[in-house]
């Protein structure tokens, strides 16, 4: 006669103390001869303390379980409590979401805030990751169980009330692949414009900044403020441009992000309302694979006043994003925009994810999410990417990360 298996229960066990190298083999080598089967287990490090929770399926009788972990916790200087636990992961909801939260500081009111509104919206933290510590502090929350709209909106107000930065996305195979990522020139991967650093050499500077800042903020036609303002550009030495390369600060972090990304097969574009005599020495220089913008029209070595073709505007930004992801084989929706004015606002809608780079107001409200720390590495962070992680793979690349502030 065959006998009958014995019943059994679902534990939870919990292991907590100072790590050190041997912990968890040994409670796996007492659960392993109890002859016990794990159904889930987790395991983090805090600042050199262990917890490690084990959900196992044991005999009913279990004493000789208990009395085996207690005396390996004994011999170990570690904790271990032993509750009963649920096969079925406790019901955790279906719905998985990614929630970067993003300080410099990241205060604990900031926490408090986000937390409580995955709550108000029917979501479970079922785990918490620290992507960086320097030179912003980013935080990543596992979520179960709620809809990600409901908490972009939820939490887009509780960052800006409370002065961080927070993404959330879907948890999707996407955010694992190959992508884009298509980025704004002026004020997102240089700092400042380079038509009114054009337009400081033709005596027309405050004049071009003023109409460049309404642009930007919607309220006016790009295409023809670009025309006004390039018009005040008639006459200047081509020679102008040189120069004006030559004072471009690239925003920090620019060249990390685009290292470390390109080595894990992302394609970066550049698409831009400026000009390509500046956009293509920029992409030529960072390694970015695609660049679009407007053309300067030079006769006889001196700027006319006019571009030439057509103007890359709003609609033109959105379309180059779509070109360039046909080109290369890759789904719209596995594409990264990242801009800071209104012409940006369809190319932002058009990507799978847009991301507000230090942007006007107009902006910030309609992208998906909103980044004002000013590294531009740190979008890394919303890809699952740690600070870690980028300085192990320059180092295996004999490349030195500068320490804080990053190099721009």
């Amino acid at each position: 006669m065959n006998a009958t298996p014995a019943a059994s229960e679902t534990l939870l066990i919990t292991v907590t103390g100072t790590d050190r190298p041997g912990i968890t083999s040994s409670v796996f080598g007492t659960l392993a001869a109890a002859g016990v089967t794990v159904v889930d287990l987790e395991q983090m490090v805090i600042r050199g303390r262990l917890v490690l929770g084990v959900l196992v399926s044991a005999p009913r009788d279990a004493a000789r379980l208990r009395a085996a972990l207690d005396a390996t916790a004994s011999d170990l200087g570690v904790s271990i409590h032993v509750e009963r636990g649920s096969g079925d992961d406790g019901g955790r909801p279906d719905g998985r979401t990614h929630v970067t939260v993003i300080g410099s500081p990241l205060r604990a009111g900031a926490m408090a805030a986000v937390a409580g509104r995955i709550a108000d919206a029917g979501g479970n933290i079922d785990r918490i990751e620290r992507m960086a510590r320097y030179p912003v502090t980013a935080i990543e929350l596992h979520v179960s169980g709620a809809a990600p709209d409901t908490l972009r909106t939820l939490l887009a107000s509780e960052a800006a009330e409370n002065d961080f930065d927070v993404a959330v996305q879907p948890a999707s195979i996407l955010r694992h692949g190959v992508r884009l990522i298509v980025m704004d020139v002026d004020s997102t991967l240089i700092q400042g414009e380079v038509i009114e650093m054009l337009a400081e050499h033709a005596g027309h500077g405050a004049e071009v900044a003023e109409v460049t800042e309404r642009a930007m903020r919607g309220e006016l036609d790009f295409a023809e403020s670009l025309r006004a303002r390039v018009a005040l550009l008639e006459g200047l030495d081509a020679g102008v441009l040189d120069e004006v390369y030559a004072k471009i600060v690239i925003n920090p972090g620019a060249r990390t992000l685009v290292r470390t990304l390109r080595r894990l097969g992302y394609r970066f574009a550049i698409v831009s309302g400026g000009f390509s005599q500046i956009t293509d020495r920029l992409a030529a220089d960072l390694g970015i694979h695609r660049a679009r913008a407007n053309t300067l029209e030079i006769v006889d070595g001196r700027l006319t006043g006019r571009v030439v073709g057509a103007i890359v505007d709003r609609a033109g930004k959105a379309d180059a994003l779509r070109e360039f992801a046909a080109e290369l084989g890759i789904p719209e929706a596995a594409t990264i925009a990242i801009g800071d004015g209104a012409n940006d606002l369809d190319m932002l809608a058009a990507a799978g994810l847009g991301i507000a780079y230090n942007a006007r107001p107009v902006v910030r409200d309609a992208a998906d999410t909103s980044l004002n720390v000013p590294y531009l590495d740190a979008i890394m962070y919303l890809l699952g990417i740690t600070r870690e992680e980028i300085e192990a793979a320059d180092a295996a690349a004999g490349f030195t990360t500068p320490s804080p502030p990053l190099e721009a």
